[in-house]
């Protein structure tokens, strides 16, 4: 979590850090850390990660919210003020790099601004909606032919949407460990996709995951 944090805080555009997490008592060495990295936290519902993040950011007074999930140790500072940037100055209700996913997974950024957070809370209504934050605002968004929220894909023109780079298993984690020790915690999110394009062993440890596996099974429990 040091390292996802750390790493975050490199941002020149994100003005406040929240840390969001739960009620489980699994979970109090989380805000132990946050209290350690005078962070402020707030501990919500396990379930309703919507209810969760929407009280947790509620006071902040913010006009637009940035989600990082914790599942992105190696998120990139560059590319979060990239988004934030194209998100502003398009003047966009929701704009993220993965409604048309070109960057590896554990690079993912999404922004929105609070009123689009505010209504999805008050009117999402799906248990995969509540569980996973922001569906409700990109199936109604403009990328997604949808009519109440202006959005767009940000995208560079790279394809590197194949790579995983995040830590949803263990195998995840061999690939971070790997890239941590050959290039170190500091490298940019391109050196370690281009790493393992040129590695085919660390690659290939976790190629046979699916992107968004926990969005899916959600949908396939509806």
């Amino acid at each position: 979590m040091g390292l996802h944090i750390d790493r975050i805080l490199k941002s020149k555009k994100v003005n406040a850090l929240v840390v969001a997490t739960t009620t489980s008592a699994e979970d109090d060495e989380i805000e132990k850390f946050a209290q350690a990295k005078k962070l402020p936290s707030y501990r919500g519902s396990v379930n309703d990660v919507l209810d969760r993040f929407y009280q947790a950011v509620k006071l902040q007074n913010a006009d637009y919210i940035v989600r990082l999930t914790s599942d992105c140790p190696l998120i990139d500072a560059t590319l979060i003020d990239k988004i934030i940037a194209y998100a502003d100055e398009k003047k966009l209700d929701y704009c993220s790099n993965t409604l048309d996913p070109h960057y590896p997974d554990g690079q993912d950024v999404e922004v929105f601004t609070f009123k689009a957070l505010e209504k999805a809370w008050n009117e999402a209504k799906l248990s995969s909606e509540r569980e996973h934050v922001t569906p409700f605002i990109w199936k109604n968004s403009s990328f997604k032919n949808g009519a109440l929220f202006k959005s767009d894909n940000f995208n560079e023109g790279y394809d590197f949407g194949h790579l995983r780079i995040t830590v949803d298993d263990l195998k995840d984690y061999e690939v971070v460990k790997n890239l941590v020790e050959a290039l170190g915690k500091d490298a940019s999110w391109l050196e370690y996709a281009s790493y393992l394009e040129s590695h085919d062993a660390v690659r290939e440890i976790n190629s046979t995951i699916n992107r968004n596996e926990g969005y899916s099974k959600s949908l396939e429990k509806e």
